[in-house]
């Protein structure tokens, strides 16, 4: 046979990594190869003999350049693998006369709707399904379809654009995900499947059907559906198999792909076995060309190059039966700094090839479809637990170093805070301002009908910034000097505490602490931390600042038992940590009530004696008033923070920048005096330092964004309110810190 195809002319869709091992096996068979790709620097060009430049979409511009090559030299056969081209193959293969299915069957293994239509009229097993134009065409068909979905593009591959809807009310937001991956703007949503999904390879020719390949996959991440790997063979019992087999083939059948490959993706549901897709193609995955001959000893792609060519297909038979499978690496989200240890992963018996799709520099999202991966593995061994033994030895050897930050954007990171919030604790809204809040104390939100956590904003919304544009050019500096610490900014994390209590068990309390502390100094700047209203809460705070070696602030809440808080300043200061202090407003909190840890209100004595318990420098916050101001001052206090607790402890109390400038000129420079409450943007952070503050401090977005972002979501606030800081200082003209002032804003 090899005498009587030698020298012909096979042209190859596609040139990619995928289709590098069919040009491979079609070079073996002493084939002429005629590589097509719109990508000059395709790797399958390495291996061929001819190439065409052009789009595998590119179905018009395909046949005119293969029909061109075809007046000077015959083309025999024409093929494509693991890529979405069957459509281009089947118009070139009808175009020249060459083995092929019709285009209009191609058409139908493309589009998922017609592919659904088509499986419907031959009575194949199949979700129930609507196409979608517009949001409206998926409410509408709410009437028919139940809860849980999947909506997806009808045109496109690799799961993408796929995302499941377990509600009404992520419609909208599926519509939109989809609707961004459909090249012509069609979907589908469907009834959602449960049950185990295999992934099928199936040769046909000559009225004959053959299963060449049935794998296991592994689908995780909802509401993506994100194939980390397979398994070859299947571990399906062979009754589930035989039904697999008998569905695929009455699908390929009623797609008319009775010559060449197909390839399917099929559920085991509850309700009997479904076809999820066909197309007319071998599949991609590594499925084809790898998992399937190392697991058998068959060359899938020289049986289907000779089917291309109209050949008979020879040696089909197993040679052995061994487990082999693909897993996928996942780089964490971030710019890819390095990669390391990819020779020795390769050097571990049973690993059989390695694939590293990112590069260095290459900015790492999560992903939601299967394209967006780092790399993959493919492993052959006796049993499928050896493999995953060897799978694990390989994970822990390649390693993919990213620094997160780069990953993140505001919408990325209020999107996962609300969902790990959850609808009755934060919407995390635009404006963070208190006037719609999804929850009160505990919770995120204020007490009352939150008129003190809303002043916070307005009072600051009360004042505007007077640009000044005539004199000298500034670069603006935002160092700052805290209590001897050198700060790149005059920002830092207010005290939040209640992973469990207030944010719905969003993050884990040590691990929230640990996110903000590292965020801050890796910003420049120092987090401070609560003890909360859980009594050993404080143990908890103390451990997080002790692996920062006490590079953090510890605010304890005011007990009634001074021998609690005697404890903690004690603890604290053999940790080392900078500095500590008390809120004096939190004595009748809600949560503190709650937990019988209220304390009462302190006397000018009680506070010069619970400020002897430490040599550390001692901060009071809660200050509200230029007599309590003073007071602080004479007891010893090293700073005060003028706040009301972002409005969790009173309602109808003003906002902190209403009274921040008479405490300020009550205190004279003395000790430093420092705010919080609805400060949301740099242009907040300045405001509030032209009415005199030393410093700010920065509660809810805070929160938010580490619970969004983690340490990158801390680090990425950070840098958004220094930008906006110092754009505003170079506006204004303002240099330094210590240059801010009052006559550069305008109480409206």
């Amino acid at each position: 046979m090899l005498n009587r195809i030698k020298d012909k002319t096979i042209l190859i869709i596609g040139g990619g990594l995928l289709q590098c091992p069919i040009i491979e096996t079609a070079r073996s068979m002493r084939l002429k190869t005629l590589v097509a790709d719109m990508n000059p620097t395709s790797p399958g060009f390495e291996f061929a003999h001819d190439k065409i430049i052009m789009s595998t979409k590119d179905i018009e511009g395909m046949v005119r350049e293969a029909k061109k090559y075809a007046d000077k030299e015959p083309i025999h056969a024409v093929i494509t693998a693991g890529t979405d081209a069957s459509m281009t193959v089947a118009a070139v293969a009808n175009a020249l006369g060459l083995p092929g299915i019709r285009f209009k069957d191609a058409e139908a293994a493309s589009n998922k709707i017609k592919m659904r239509k088509r499986l419907k009229e031959f009575n194949v097993p199949i979700p129930q399904f609507a196409a979608v134009w517009n949001i409206q065409d998926a409410r509408d068909a709410l009437d028919f379809l139940s809860f849980p979905l999947v909506m997806k593009p009808a045109d496109n591959m690799g799961a993408r654009g796929v995302i499941k809807v377990n509600n009404r009310e992520e419609l909208q937001l599926a519509f939109k995900h989809a609707k961004k991956y459909s090249p012509t703007g069609e979907m589908i949503l469907e009834e959602y499947m449960e049950g185990p999904e295999v992934s099928v390879d199936a040769l046909t020719w000559n009225g004959n059907f053959r299963i060449t390949g049935l794998a296991d996959r592994i689908i995780e991440r909802e509401p993506f559906f994100i194939e980390v790997g397979h398994n070859m063979p299947s571990s399906l019992p062979d009754e589930t198999k035989k039904e697999i087999e008998r569905i695929m083939f009455l699908g390929m059948k009623a797609l008319g792909i009775t010559i060449g490959a197909g390839k399917g993706d099929i559920k085991v549901t509850p309700q009997g076995v479904k076809i999820g897709e066909i197309a007319a193609r071998l599949s991609g995955g590594y499925m084809s060309a790898y998992t399937f001959p190392l697991s058998t000893g068959i060359n899938l792609n020289r049986a289907a190059v000779l089917i291309a060519l109209g050949e008979e297909p020879d040696d089909l038979e197993e040679k052995f039966n061994k487990v082999s499978i693909e897993r996928a690496f996942l780089a964490s989200p971030g710019k890819l700094v390095s990669i390391t240890g990819i020779e020795e992963a390769e050097d571990i018996d049973g690993v059989n090839e390695i694939f590293i799709q990112s590069k260095v520099g290459d900015i790492i999202s999560d992903p939601t479809n299967n394209i967006e991966k780092s790399g993959h593995v493919i492993i052959t061994c006796n049993t499928l637990r050896e493999s995953e033994e060897i799978f694990e030895k390989v994970k822990n050897t390649i390693r993919f170093e990213t620094d997160s930050y780069y990953s993140l954007n505001e919408k990325i990171i209020s999107q996962t805070a609300r969902q790990k919030f959850g609808k009755e604790i934060c919407w995390v809204c635009k404006i963070c301002d208190g006037t719609d809040c999804a929850s009160g104390v505990p919770g995120m939100g204020g007490v009352g009908k939150m008129e003190t956590f809303q002043d916070n904003s307005r009072s600051l919304k009360e004042y505007s910034i007077l640009p000044r544009y005539i004199r000298e050019n500034v670069t603006p500096k935002t160092n700052y000097n805290f209590l001897g610490r050198e700060l790149s900014i005059p920002i830092m994390s207010a005290p939040m505490t209640g992973a469990t209590t207030n944010m719905n068990n969003a993050i884990d309390e040590s691990q929230y602490s640990s996110i903000v502390v590292q965020g801050s100094l890796e910003s420049g700047t120092l987090g401070w931390l609560g003890d909360g209203a859980t009594p050993d809460k404080y143990l908890s705070m103390l451990s997080v600042l002790k692996k920062f070696e006490g590079n953090g602030v510890l605010i304890c809440k005011p007990r009634a038992d001074e021998g609690l808080l005697k404890e903690r300043f004690q603890e604290a200061e053999k940790q080392g940590i900078l500095a500590l202090g008390m809120d004096i407003d939190a004595f009748n909190f809600k949560t503190l009530v709650q937990k019988n840890q209220q304390g009462p209100s302190r006397n000018i004595n009680d506070l010069e004696r619970i400020r002897s318990y430490t040599k550390l420098p001692f901060i009071i916050k809660g200050i509200m008033t230029p007599e309590d101001a003073e007071l602080a001052l004479s007891i010893g206090a090293s700073a005060i923070v003028v706040s009301n607790h972002g409005g969790r402890v009173m309602d109808e109390m003003p906002g902190t920048a209403r009274v921040l400038p008479k405490i300020v000129e009550k205190i004279y420079k003395r000790i430093p005096v420092l705010v919080d409450g609805g400060i949301r943007t740099g242009m907040d952070v300045f405001k509030m330092i032209s009415l005199g503050a030393d410093a700010v401090l920065i509660g809810r977005p805070i929160s938010i964004y580490a619970v969004g972002g983690d340490v990158a979501g801390v680090k990425f606030l950070y840098n958004q309110f220094t930008n906006e800081l110092k754009n505003t200082m170079n506006i204004t003209g303002a240099e330094y810190i210590h240059q801010i002032n009052k006559d550069m804003i305008l109480k409206k």
